[in-house]
């Protein structure tokens, strides 16, 4: 039977997804929603859609969030260290260009509803200016991102103010003169909380735990390209080596007011961020503890401190949500993922999860890999394993990490370990930097 892919997203990991599978000769097609490849690196002021901040540069270098097949030298060799997102942008819209992409992609779709019908057979409804429309197709490869849907906290107490989540901010300037208490301390919330400090009358940052504050640069050289260094290590050992390094280079967060870390390096995601300790010791941002409840504009936080605020800007991260599903068929917003590769189903052979993963690195070139090896086991070059769903608890019972139990966490993998289980499922030449068209034709010309 021939294959005919349903490709869900168009951003990084999407097209990726497509790319692969018409290098092999598959038939796919792609389903965005937006009017242009690129997904959440696409600003936009429009609150209806997930898109980065005015200022968004990425938080991992260049040479570790490239794709392999086209790298950013390929795109434009004075890449910054850590591209904007207008260069990325660019350049996932030159790499969908360059690859003859565009024919294979719908935009301005909505996918609707994923019925899986048989191992050969998924109905898929979208929705386009209102009309409705189904589709059959053979596989289905899921790459619809998991920075969208947002996950809101809740403190006791109403607060009177202005109450909004990062998905909705974009910029600083509407902050401008204003009282501005940020929650969390990942890398969107000290971005949010370093950029409204330039206009705001008073910025405060809130957190529940400690966090590990690592600079984009060490040495002169992208953090992550020094702590490339140690991949050769185990996880334990390096995330202990990376601690003291940090400590040595910043010292300790109690020097800047931030309470501390109390689990291992690891635990939590780090942020990434060369701004935050600046602006708190130069007063531009308060360091607070974790909000107690609110009181009208009053946030009375655990240590007894009471503040009023006009703005609070929740960094509270988001769901893990595939709407397209019904929730009696999948759904892993909250509970454990047991997907092999992170991109597997134990029982459903024709589903691939493409992207569903978050490394302490980038996405991107792991997601071009499991790309490959989707395209490999379609055109029949790999074969799941029999075992396959004891290979998927076994990834959740040992985790590359042991991070604190939070839906953010279910899906972690150490970026170097998991690149190179990838790379052991596929062939040596796996790279491929030729457009499908004139890939085919080197082909042909070879067989004549």
């Amino acid at each position: 039977m021939k294959k005919k892919v349903a490709v869900i997203g168009a951003g990084p990991s999407g097209i990726t997804a497509l790319k692969n599978l018409l290098d092999q000769g598959i038939e796919a097609v792609a389903f965005d929603r937006n009017h242009d490849v690129g997904g959440n690196w696409i600003y936009s002021e429009d609150e209806s859609h997930s898109s980065v901040f005015e200022t968004t540069h990425i938080i991992s270098s260049k040479t570790l969030s490239q794709y392999e097949d086209f790298t950013f030298d390929d795109f434009d060799p004075e890449t910054a260290d850590y591209p904007s997102h207008d260069e990325l942008r660019r350049y996932f819209q030159a790499y969908a260009a360059h690859f003859n992409l565009y024919p294979h992609i719908r935009f301005g779709i909505m996918v609707k509803h994923c019925r899986w019908i048989d191992e050969e057979t998924w109905e898929i409804t979208t929705e386009k200016d209102g009309i409705e429309e189904k589709e059959l197709f053979t596989h289905l490869a899921v790459a619809n991102g998991h920075h969208w849907k947002p996950r809101y906290p809740n403190y006791p107490g109403e607060f009177s103010g202005e109450f909004l989540h990062s998905h909705h901010y974009k910029k600083a300037a509407p902050f401008k003169d204003k009282r501005v208490l940020v929650i969390g301390g990942g890398n969107s919330a000290c971005d949010v909380a370093v950029e409204t400090s330039r206009v705001s009358k008073k910025t405060a940052i809130s957190w529940r735990r400690g966090y590990r504050i690592v600079p984009k640069f060490i040495f002169g050289k992208p953090s992550d390209k020094v702590a490339e260094q140690s991949k050769w290590i185990p996880p334990r050992l390096r995330m202990f080596l990376n601690s003291i390094l940090l400590r040595i280079i910043i010292g300790k967060n109690e020097a800047y007011g931030l309470r501390p870390p109390t689990e291992h390096f690891g635990a939590t995601h780090p942020t990434i961020n060369d701004e935050l300790l600046h602006k708190i010791r130069h007063g531009k941002v308060k360091p607070r503890m974790d909000i107690k409840k609110f009181e009208g504009k009053k946030v009375v936080f655990e240590d007894g401190k009471e503040e009023e605020y006009d703005t609070i800007i929740a960094c509270t991260g988001y769901w893990l949500s595939h709407p397209f599903f019904d929730k009696d068929f999948i759904d892993y917003s909250s509970g454990p993922v047991p997907l092999y590769l992170k991109m597997f189903h134990p029982k459903i052979t024709n589903l691939h999860f493409i992207g569903m993963f978050q490394p302490l690195g980038c996405i991107w070139p792991g997601a071009e890999l499991q790309s490959k090896l989707m395209a490999q086991e379609l055109i029949g070059n790999w074969k799941r394993p029999e075992n396959l769903e004891e290979l998927c608890e076994k990834e959740v019972k040992n985790p590359d990490f042991k991070q604190i139990n939070s839906p953010r966490h279910t899906i972690t993998v150490d970026f170097h370990r998991f690149v190179k289980d990838l790379k052991k499922q596929l062939p040596k030449n796996y790279v491929s930097k030729m457009p499908t068209t004139e890939a085919l034709s080197v082909e042909q010309n070879q067989e004549t």
